[in-house]
C-alpha cells in the first residue's frame, strides 16, 4: 500500500486559523451586501463536518473492500512515481467533475449533496457542510481503479481535492488574476456554483480546475452578485433533517407516485422533475393588440 499523508488531517489547523481570520475580516470589515456569517449556521456547518468524519469511516469500509476486489482483477498497476502524482491528481479531478455533475442532475445523487448547498450564508465553515451519505460518490471513481491506481492512492487524490476546494468558500476574495481564473476553480466561479438563481444554477462543477466547465458547456462567470441557498430553503438548523431531508421528500414523493414510471422519475431524475400530471400548465398569452384597437 503506498505511504502518503493525511492531507485533510494536517490540513485542520489551516481550516481553523483561516476561519478565524475570515471571521475578524467579516467582524472589521463588514459588507452589507455580503452573506457573512450566524452563528446557528455556523455551529450547523461545523456539526455536519464532523459527523461526516464519522459516517465517512463506516462507508469506507465496503467503498474499500470494492475498490480492492477490482485493483486485484485488473492487471493493470500505475506506480507512485513524482511524475505519475500529478497525471493521478488530473484524472481524479476529471471523474470528480462528473461525480459532481452527476449529483447535481440525479435526485437520489442529490439528496446526499444537497446537505452542502443548504446554508444561505457562504464562509468558510459552509466549506464544512459536508453530507453524512458520502456512498455516493464511489462509483464514478472505479475506472480510475480499474486503470491500475491504487485505492490508497485515489482516496490521497480525493483528499487533496477536497483540501483544494476548502479556500474558494469565501466571499472575502473577489477576483484571481485573469490565468488563475481561466485554469482554475476560484471563489468567484464556486459563488456561482453555491447561487440559487436560475442562471447559475447548476453551473461551475469542477473542483480544482475549472477548465472542465470549460470543456463541457457548465461554465457561467459571476456576474451578478449571488443569492444563496436552494430554491426551496429548508430553514432548519437541525443537522438531522439537514442530513435528511430530501431522502424524506423522496420516499413522500415515491409513496404519492401513480405508476412506476414516476417513482422511477422520483428517484432518478432531476430534483426538480415532476410528472405530466403535476405539471404546470403553459400560460396562455395574451393576444397583442393591434393599430385600432383599444382594451376592454
Amino acid at each position: 500500500m503506498p505511504n502518503l499523508p493525511d492531507v485533510v488531517l494536517w490540513s485542520i489547523p489551516a481550516f481553523v486559523l483561516l476561519t478565524v481570520v475570515e471571521m475578524i475580516s467579516v467582524r472589521l470589515h463588514p459588507d452589507e451586501d455580503a452573506a457573512g456569517y450566524e452563528a446557528k449556521d455556523a455551529a450547523t456547518s461545523v456539526g455536519m463536518g464532523l459527523g461526516s468524519l464519522v459516517f465517512d469511516f463506516l462507508w469506507k469500509i465496503p467503498i474499500v473492500a470494492i475498490y480492492s476486489a477490482v485493483y486485484e482483477l485488473t492487471p493493470l498497476r500505475v506506480p507512485l512515481l513524482w511524475w505519475t502524482v500529478p497525471l493521478m491528481l488530473l484524472a481524479q479531478d476529471f471523474f470528480y467533475y462528473w461525480s459532481h455533475r452527476g449529483h447535481h442532475v440525479i435526485r437520489i445523487l442529490w439528496a446526499c449533496h444537497v446537505v452542502h448547498h443548504s446554508s444561505k450564508k457562504f464562509n468558510l465553515t459552509t466549506a464544512l457542510r459536508q453530507p453524512w451519505t458520502s456512498w455516493t460518490g464511489w462509483p464514478f471513481y472505479v475506472p480510475l481503479v480499474a486503470a491500475g491506481v491504487h485505492p490508497a492512492t485515489v482516496a490521497f487524490c480525493s483528499s487533496v481535492n477536497l483540501v483544494y476546494q476548502f479556500w474558494i468558500h469565501t466571499e472575502r476574495i473577489d477576483k484571481m488574476p485573469r490565468w488563475f481564473e481561466f485554469l482554475l476553480n476560484t471563489p468567484s466561479h464556486h459563488r456561482v456554483h453555491h447561487a440559487s438563481q436560475g442562471g447559475y444554477l447548476d453551473r461551475n462543477f469542477g473542483g480544482i480546475l475549472i477548465v472542465w466547465d470549460r470543456l463541457f458547456g457548465t461554465f457561467v462567470p459571476e456576474v451578478e452578485r449571488p443569492v444563496y441557498g436552494l430554491t426551496k430553503n429548508i430553514n432548519t438548523f437541525n443537522p438531522i433533517k439537514v442530513a435528511t431531508h430530501e431522502y424524506a421528500a423522496i420516499i413522500r414523493d415515491v409513496r404519492a407516485a401513480e405508476s412506476w414510471g414516476e417513482r422511477a422519475g422520483r428517484i432518478f431524475r432531476g430534483p426538480g422533475w415532476r410528472p405530466a400530471r403535476l405539471a404546470q400548465p403553459t400560460p396562455v398569452a395574451e393576444p397583442a393588440l393591434t393599430e385600432g384597437t383599444a382594451a376592454a
